[in-house]
């Protein structure tokens, strides 16, 4: 009896404690592609034992069975189911069910899951432009996001692109996005010294002319208020945030990619041939010439870059190596790039410190000609080229210069006489630290600086006559040539400190609040020495600068400036997830800048915004919808430094130039906008899109006026807020649907359109802008801001033919037909912002075969020809080579030269921006190799146009501005674009 008593306390016990031997603890981390994952649940299956992981993705869960089954899930992601085993440690990466509705968007100060954003936010991840090629990180977004308008500059190598989300949100103020790389701001006005238009000069470099495309991770672009509040004066007209690649694996990896390019031009613009030329009264001189083949050639692009990337338990570390040559169409111009990347990732104390390190540098080298933004200048290259005889060598017999005269320059003399070349050096570094200092909050520490150096050198010799403009009197007699060197240098830095705390105090209720203080100082010093007038046999003008005897006269010489600008910021945000159905936001920031007047330095902005899911379903054919909407307001700043201060420009001896009266009330900029947006998901997860309508009011708009007094001189402005608001308003839809999405084969389709409205209301008066240039147009202008009208409408005379003499017929203020003599300017229902922008990609892959092309359009513009208005009229002929439509016109050789309608045409256009096959071989001979992948590829850029427009181009990007208020939408003969063709080659080992 005793014996089986004791047998069965032995057993009780055997069973009690193998029970607690099998109930063990098990951690470890979750995450995604994108990172840790915060708020994942971790469930014993078959139980009601739960956890959810911290803000660093970590998990601890308690009583697990030696053999039990863990449920590793997230909203959106796919779940995972892992045996136990035994294993006391379980690491897992959840995959993406391949609904974009699901993915991880980069914010401000954060991330956040796309069905979970109040806002409009859009995220473009390097999958989708990797196999792209592209001049700019700003090209990749060209027709892929909706609400998102990019236009290139010119077709020059490196030119800088202009991007607007939303429309234009301010008069003469900044309406560019912030641009933030790794949780740096950068300053967004041009890094280039050679940006001045002296006698010729590149196009502005912005801070994305910088980065290195195959470095860019992902880039989120956030366009409303409950997005970019957080960034308070800097965020009115949307946020790009840029995130780099850093190492995802411990095993080291070595990826090689290197490509070749040729372009051409292939434009609409041409003059008449000698023999049209002859046939229309032209004068033979018994030579031959082309103007392609005098300026144009066939450009060059070779691009080579190098990554490798290691890590281990606690640290990973990626550095790359880019460089690049591109010899651009017209000749004596081109670019070369080289660019070096370091990003590392350290834990330290088990992984309660992290520490980002990040720098980026970049050099570049602009080779420039005489490319003036000046239509009608006489120096300018592409006019020169295209108004020479044809019938007239640019040589002589003995190989001299064919010199006409002063206001006919050879064009082969120009190219030959003229030296311009700029080199600037950027970096951006910075250094990103996150505490944990519980599972529930933690503190972000970020230093980062963003500097540049450029110098731009250039000359014209003094055997070329331009009069006018290079040349200066010394002692009775006129001296030509000039030489420039100029020099930009800025600095800036940033500290963050930022502390946020996630709590999810239980499965249906989730906080995150983060708080912090945020430093921006920037710095700017520029000087300038220009001379004019050299010794007629003097060669090297740059390094002799002080020979000119225009510096000798003290007529010109050595101008510098310097400002610096300070912005403090504190700034707060809550964000919640209710019962996985709701979420909702606020936020709030207070920017003090030193830009504004002692009456008001401070601005504050706010958001509030909120989503509800409708639906949320793994099958069926709706999978996810989500409403939301959001309220706030945000400002802009990016005006000139010490407008709101007194200053004076001193010229020379006794004369001050313009100077600033100081305005203590100045205010800022502030937009206050609202939206409403719908995402979803359909067709068992094919089909995703979100529909957007958006309303945008910019007030307290800052602009000058001349100032009532004034203690020196006549020179002087104010600036001030004016009374009335800009608005913008419109509709986005954006549409990805996988037509074919199985393990060997895919083939998906993404468009997207924005349909955008812009208005000026309660305005005072007008401003004449869009200032035009050639032969009879001086102080002439095409557009005008004014009351109840879009920004930028055209105001010109309007142009109804040519009467029985050919002289040109035009209407007066009463609408009736008249002569130029009694014409008046009208007012016209034309503006050169689009009313619809397109965007269509579609990619297919078949096992190891891949293709994508994407289209990109604008519609429901006009574009000013400026080219056509300064040269190509019919009183230039025969002194001038024209068109032959313009030499055969009814249209009297004496008719004066206008701005008018005459010159005013649709910009519609409709252009294949890229189109890329490629193949990708693995395995036999590149396994023995050692190399993992090989992908050769071709790919094609501006291969296609569609358009109407009889320019160069219809993507036009004006930098003119009259009195500080810019214009657009004026072809001022700008650089031609180019058909472009590349091979290439990507390894991975």
């Amino acid at each position: 009896m005793k014996n089986n008593l004791l047998k069965g306390l032995l057993v009780f016990l055997t069973m009690v404690f193998t029970g607690f031997a099998q109930a063990q603890s098990v951690s470890g981390k979750i995450s995604d592609s994108s990172g840790p994952l915060p708020g994942a649940s971790v469930t014993v299956k078959g139980t009601t034992n739960s956890v959810q992981s911290d803000l660093d993705g970590n998990y601890a869960i308690k009583n697990v069975g030696n053999n039990a089954v863990l449920v590793f899930s997230y909203i959106g992601l796919k779940s995972q189911e892992i045996n136990v085993a035994g294993k006391t440690v379980i690491n897992v990466v959840l995959k993406d069910d391949k609904s974009e509705l699901k993915e991880v968007v980069v914010i401000g100060y954060g991330s956040v899951k796309k069905k979970d954003a109040t806002g409009a936010v859009e995220q473009i991840s390097s999958k989708k432009f990797d196999n792209v090629a592209a001049t700019s990180p700003a090209e990749i977004l060209r027709g892929k996001v909706a609400g998102v308008q990019i236009t290139t500059s010119s077709g020059e190598p490196g030119a800088s692109t202009s991007i607007r989300i939303r429309g234009n949100g301010s008069l003469r103020s900044g309406n560019g996005p912030l641009i933030v790389v790794d949780g740096v701001p950068l300053d967004g006005g041009d890094t280039s010294a050679g940006g001045a238009d002296i006698l010729g000069a590149s196009t502005p470099r912005n801070s994305l002319n910088f980065i290195n495309q195959n470095d860019i991770e992902s880039m989120s672009i956030l366009k409303d208020a409950s997005s970019t509040a957080i960034y308070g004066s800097r965020g009115a007209n949307g946020v790009i945030m840029i995130t780099t690649k850093k190492s995802k694996s411990k095993e080291p990896q070595l990826s090689f990619n290197s490509s070749v390019g040729f372009s051409n031009y292939k434009g609409k613009v041409d003059v008449m041939s000698s023999s049209e030329y002859l046939a229309n009264g032209g004068t033979n001189k018994g030579g031959s010439y082309n103007w392609k083949d005098t300026v144009l050639r066939t450009g060059t692009t070779f691009n080579n870059d190098v990554a490798y990337s290691t890590g281990t338990e606690n640290s990973s570390t990626r550095i790359s190596l880019g460089a690049s040559n591109t010899e651009g169409i017209v000749k004596n111009t081109g670019i070369d790039k080289y660019t070096l990347s370091l990003n590392n990732s350290t834990d330290f104390f088990n992984k309660t410190l992290k520490v980002d390190t990040r720098l980026s540098y970049a050099g570049l080298r602009d080779h420039t000609t005489m490319l003036s933004r000046n239509a009608g200048y006489i120096g300018n290259i592409i006019g020169s080229a295209l108004y020479w005889n044809p019938t007239l060598s640019t040589l002589n017999a003995n190989g001299s210069y064919n010199v006409v005269g002063d206001d006919y320059l050879n064009p082969q003399q120009l190219l030959d006489s003229y030296i311009d070349y700029t080199n600037t050096n950027k970096l951006i570094a910075s250094i990103n630290s996150t505490l944990k200092l519980s599972n529930s909050l933690k503190y972000n520490f970020v230093f980062g600086i963003e500097t540049s150096v450029s110098s731009r050198k250039s000359q014209i010799l003094p055997s070329i006559r331009i009069k006018d403009v290079a040349q200066a009197t010394y002692n009775g007699t006129v001296y030509y040539g000039q030489a420039n060197i100029s020099n930009v240098n800025k600095y800036n830095k940033t500290f963050e400190h930022t502390l946020t705390y996630f709590k999810e105090f239980n499965p249906n209720v989730s906080l995150e609040a983060i708080g912090g203080f945020s430093y921006y100082d920037y710095n700017f010093n520029g000087n300038n020495v220009v001379a004019k007038g050299f010794d007629p046999n003097q060669v090297n003008l740059i390094d002799n600068i002080q020979g000119g005897v225009g510096y000798i006269d003290n007529k010109f010489g050595p101008t510098s400036s310097r400002n610096e600008v300070e912005l403090q910021s504190t700034y707060a945000r809550l964000t919640s997830n209710l019962y996985k159905k709701v979420s909702v936001n606020a936020t709030i920031r207070r920017d003090g800048s030193s830009k504004f007047g002692a009456n008001n330095k401070y601005g504050t902005f706010y958001s509030f915004g909120a989503a509800y899911k409708i639906v949320e379903s793994k099958d069926g054919l709706v999978n996810d919808v989500k409403i939301r909407g959001n309220y706030g307001s945000t400002g802009n700043q990016e005006f000139a430094a010490n407008s709101a201060l007194y200053y004076a420009n001193y010229v020379a001896p006794s004369t001050f130039g313009n100077q600033i009266s100081a305005s203590p009330d100045l205010k800022w900029e502030t937009t206050k906008s609202y939206g409403i947006g719908v995402d979803f998901t359909l067709l068992k997860n094919r089909l995703t899109g979100s529909l957007d309508y958006f309303n945008r009011k910019t007030y307290d708009l800052i602009f000058t006026q001349q100032a009532a007094s004034n203690p020196i001189g006549p020179n002087s402005t104010k600036y001030i807020n004016l009374k009335g608001y800009l608005e913008n308003k419109g509709f986005e839809v954006a549409l990805n649907y996988k037509i074919i999405d199985t393990e060997k084969f895919t083939w998906d389709v993404s468009a997207n359109a924005s349909f955008l409205s812009n208005k000026l209301n309660d305005f005072q008066g007008y401003v004449n802008t869009a200032e035009l240039n050639g032969q009879g147009l001086s102080g002439a202008s095409a557009q005008i801001i004014a009351n109840n009208l879009p920004i930028y409408t055209y105001y010109l005379y309007d142009f109804k033919g040519y009467d029985a003499s050919g002289a040109s017929i035009y209407t007066d203020a009463a609408g009736n037909n008249t002569s130029l003599a009694t014409a008046s300017k009208q007012v016209l229902d034309k503006t050169p912002l689009p009313k619809v922008n397109l965007g269509f990609t579609t990619g297919i892959t078949y096992n190891n075969f891949d293709a994508a092309v994407s289209f990109y359009g604008a519609f429901g513009h006009y574009i000013y020809n400026n080219t056509a208005n300064a040269l190509f009229f019919k009183g230039a002929f025969p002194v001038r080579n024209i068109p032959l439509s313009v030499a055969t016109s009814t249209q009297n050789t004496g008719d004066p030269n206008s701005p008018s309608t005459k010159y005013l045409e649709k910009g519609d256009f409709l252009r294949m921006g890229n189109i890329t096959l490629g193949y990708t071989f693995s395995g036999g001979i590149f396994e023995k190799a050692k190399i993992k992948s090989a992908r050769f590829y071709v790919n094609a850029q501006n291969l296609l146009l569609f358009t109407n427009y009889s320019g160069f181009d219809p993507e036009v990007d004006t930098y003119k501005t009259i009195n500080g208020v810019p214009s657009a939408g004026i072809d001022y003969l700008s650089y031609p674009k180019s058909k472009t063709v590349l091979f290439g080659i990507n390894l991975n080992f």
